[in-house]
């Protein structure tokens, strides 16, 4: 197939191949290269043939000739004669970028098709020698424009000449050299003598150097004159007069003035510097470029033991080690505006110093030459002519003290306070250091958690002094019973942990059973004046089966810890898996519960309570109930006890307070005057608020205070009645009734119960289930109910189920009760409908 005449080769031209500057042909259609000249090739770095048929768009450079071609891709910009013409760049093989001036201009070729000639002429060289003249002359320009030196340029009669900016600045004088043109010595001496210490002086100097200049015998270097001006500002400043040659013959004078004041002050801060170096508490060395001491101050000497002359000469590697790296190693780190600072060891003659250490590098100017030289002492002498350029700084401060302190402060950090024994984190550390012992060994150890009860009682009643008294002597009591290899610590308020090394779970319950024993002995406070038994509660996991890491050890310990806390104290437990397992589930219902009162999933129902001789209701008892969303109906009897435990209880208490208290007052208001009871939590009780916010409760709802019951469990009210009975009155002030719940279960005294201003015994469920054929349960109930007729108080009976209970707590004299025998607890609606309208429930 022939080629189409646009594929055949195109021979380069003669025009094209004579022209001087480098030039090629570019095909109109294609835009590829069809010839170029040997200039463009060498231009390029390239063979010619290398270049045909290259697309001229990767000969571009710039955007400019990017925006060319594109451009030039349309046919009519060959009609509309589109030409470029200006400095660019052209790129050659070697990735150098040149500067060209470029020229792309439309030609016909010979046989009739259009192309486009691209020249260039390399401006490269010329372009760097007019920047290399245009750098230097700037230079020059900035060199005296910049310079800090003034300079004066006068002729042989003191004509000025030329200035710089210093020297118009310096002198104050009103413009440039224009504005002082036919200023002559007289004039410039009158404008300079106000600002001169001594203007005769200046004078004098310069007339005779110009007397000089006609002195054939003179060298020209003895024409010259440097003297020091003062100036009545108080700086010095170093003034050379430069004879200024035209042809050989003098013309002038060249004036420089050199402002000492900055360098006469630098010298007196050397010197200051200098005895700061030798007076400077820390220790200081400077190396040279070899890393040798080259100078020492004395508290370096005194730190290293050793008189500072020694230190002449030692390499640094000799005088401190104790890091990962070397000091040379170190030092190699260290540049300009890169220091390095650790601690490390300084090997002073007697022991090993730990010290921070700071490595500054230097330039090692004649400026530091002077500040270290002018320090007393052989480091003058040895410095003086010591090369110091790459010179570096040592700053070592003594850290014993520091460490010491450090030390102290690890111990107190991990040290309980009152005890004395470690705390969590230093036991945690020793746990786990003792696993790894152990499985290296491939043995095992029991860890034992100790849980002190009712101290929160204690510290609420004979304050946190005594409080922390019971802890201690429980900490002195545990410790007299260690063995030597054994751990004992506090882990937290009142909790101990006891590492037994080596022991089995044998070992462990004696171990356990025995410490319990000793710290249930009875406990004499003298500060408080009372006698006490504190009991407490033990928990035990073994390694490695009940754990592989010292907090899993410790949280199965706390787990099994709790579960025996739940058997009224003074038990041991050994961790079952169960026992995380229903410790997860009450964390999940205690959640659950948080949720379900803020989305108001609890509700109110209320148990009547009923005379016993007319039958009618005189009272309800309000009863919290919940309902949740996934688990259904849950039973008080599941949910109050996890309550309890977790704090949640006063947060329910209080809402249970709440809605009570307004259900109470609605009622009031549609005319039915229905007392309320409402049970009260231990934790609710003891907020200091409770009685504010049983106040503001019965304020919010305007309820009358004397509809208000409130039932507090006997062994609350008995187990610190001094604390209490200030509460307790008060609440009796408000007008509010309070009675006792499941009396006769707990520790009652009668000589404390008078003292109580209480209005109502509520006999326990226990003593009822039974009636009337069990003859104790019967008596109880008779001793209660004479009781409280003997202290006026009323009395009512709960968990009455049948007619045969009912009928035995009328032949006892109890005065009213309640339970299933009337009704259990029932919703607003049901309530209402069973007291509407009054009626006798029961024969």
């Amino acid at each position: 197939m022939t080629p189409a005449p646009h594929d055949l080769p195109t021979p380069v031209p003669d025009w094209l191949a004579g022209l001087p500057q480098a030039a090629c042909l570019i095909d109109a259609g294609t835009q590829q290269v069809l010839a170029a000249n040997t200039a463009a090739a060498t231009l390029l770095g390239l063979d010619p043939a290398a270049l045909v048929g290259r697309d001229a768009a990767g000969l571009a450079a710039t955007p400019e000739d990017q925006l060319f071609w594109f451009e030039a891709a349309d046919p009519a910009a060959l009609l509309d004669g589109l030409t470029l013409h200006s400095d660019s760049l052209v790129l050659r093989a070697n990735g150098v970028a040149v500067a060209v001036e470029r020229r792309i201009a439309p030609v016909v070729l010979a046989d009739g098709r259009d192309a486009w000639l691209l020249s260039w002429i390399d401006r490269d060289a010329e372009q760097r020698l007019a920047a290399e003249v245009g750098r230097l002359a700037g230079e020059l320009g900035a060199t005296l424009a910049s310079s800090r030196d003034a300079i004066l340029v006068t002729d042989l009669d003191g004509r000025v000449r030329g200035l710089n900016a210093a020297c118009a600045a310096l002198w104050d004088f009103p413009g440039g050299a224009e504005a002082l043109d036919g200023w002559d010595d007289a004039r410039l001496l009158g404008h300079l003598s106000e600002r001169l210490a001594d203007p005769l002086g200046y004078a004098d100097v310069l007339r005779e150097r110009q007397a000089a200049l006609g002195d054939a015998s003179l060298s020209a270097d003895a024409r010259c004159a440097v003297d020091r001006i003062a100036c009545a500002d108080g700086r010095i400043f170093e003034r050379r007069l430069l004879p200024q040659y035209g042809h050989g013959r003098p013309v002038g004078w060249i004036q420089v003035w050199h402002d000492l004041s900055p360098a006469l002050a630098q010298e007196a801060r050397l010197q200051l510097a200098a005895q700061v170096f030798d007076g400077s508490l820390d220790a200081l060395l400077v190396l040279d470029a070899q890393h040798a001491v080259i100078a020492a101050n004395p508290a370096a000497g005194a730190l290293a033991g050793q008189p500072r002359e020694a230190l002449i000469g030692q390499p640094l590697d000799r005088l401190l080690g104790g890091g990962a790296q070397s000091p040379a190693e170190l030092l190699a780190r260290v540049g300009p505006g890169q220091p390095w600072c650790g601690e490390l060891q300084l090997l002073a003659s007697d022991a090993a110093v730990p010290v921070q250490v700071h490595l500054i590098a230097h330039a090692g100017s004649g400026e530091t030459r002077a500040a270290i030289g002018g320090a007393g002492g052989a480091a003058a002498g040895t410095v003086a002519g010591a090369d110091i350029v790459g010179a570096c700084i040592v700053v070592l401060r003594d850290l014993r003290e520091r460490v010491a302190q450090q030390r102290r402060l690890r111990e107190l950090a991990e040290t309980d306070s009152l005890t004395g024994l470690p705390n969590r984190i230093r036991l945690e550390q020793q746990l786990q250091a003792e696993i790894e012992r152990q499985r290296r060994g491939g043995g095992g150890f029991a860890l034992l958690m100790f849980g002190l009860e009712r101290m929160d009682r204690i510290n609420d009643s004979l304050g946190h002094g005594c409080g922390d008294l019971v802890l201690a002597e429980m900490a002195r009591r545990l410790g007299a019973q260690v063995r030597g290899g054994d751990t004992l610590g506090r882990l937290a308020g009142d909790s101990y942990v006891l590492m037994l090394d080596g022991a089995d779970a044998e070992q462990a319950e004696a171990a356990g059973r025995r410490l319990l024993l000793a710290m249930a002995e009875p406990l004499a406070l003298a500060q408080a004046g009372v006698s006490l038994t504190v009991k407490a509660s033990a928990g035990v996991a073994l390694f490695p089966g009940d754990g592989l890491s010292a907090d899993m050890l410790l949280r199965n310990a706390d787990s099994a810890m709790q579960n025996a806390r739940l058997q009224q104290g003074g038990e041991l437990r050994f961790y079952q898996p169960a026992m995380n397992r229903d410790l997860l589930a009450r964390i999940q219902l205690d959640q659950a519960m948080r949720l379900g009162l803020a989305a108001g999933h609890f509700r109110l129902q209320y148990q009547p309570q009923v005379d016993l001789h007319d039958g009618r209701v005189i009272g309800a008892e309000a009863l919290c109930r919940w309902t949740d969303p996934q688990r259904g109906p849950v039973s008080p009897g599941q949910f109050i006890g996890v309550a309890e435990e977790t704090g949640f209880i006063a947060e329910l208490g209080d809402w249970v307070l709440h809605e009570a208290v307004a259900q109470a007052a609605r009622w009031h208001r549609d005319g039915r005057r229905m007392p309320v009871s409402v049970n009260v939590s231990a934790l609710q009780f003891r907020d200091a608020g409770f009685v504010d916010g049983v106040a503001r409760a019965l304020a919010e709802a305007g309820l009358p205070p004397g509809l208000l019951e409130l039932e507090l469990t006997e062994s609350l009210l008995l187990d610190d009645v001094d604390a209490h009975l200030q509460q307790l009155q008060a609440l009796a002030d408000l007008g509010v009734r309070l009675a006792i719940d499941d009396f006769g279960t707990g520790y009652s005294s009668l000589r404390y119960l008078k003292r109580l201003p209480i209005h109502r015994l509520k006999i326990d469920r226990e003593f009822i289930r039974n009636l009337p054929e069990d003859a104790s349960d019967r008596a109880i109930t008779h001793t209660i109910v004479q009781l409280a007729q003997a202290l006026r108080l009323e009395v009512i009976a709960e968990g009455v189920e049948t007619i045969d209970q009912h009928r035995a707590l009328c032949e006892l004299g109890c005065e009213s009760f309640q339970g299933f025998l009337v009704a259990g607890a029932l919703t607003v609606p049901d309530f209402e409908a069973l007291v509407d309208p009054p009626q006798r429930l029961i024969a």
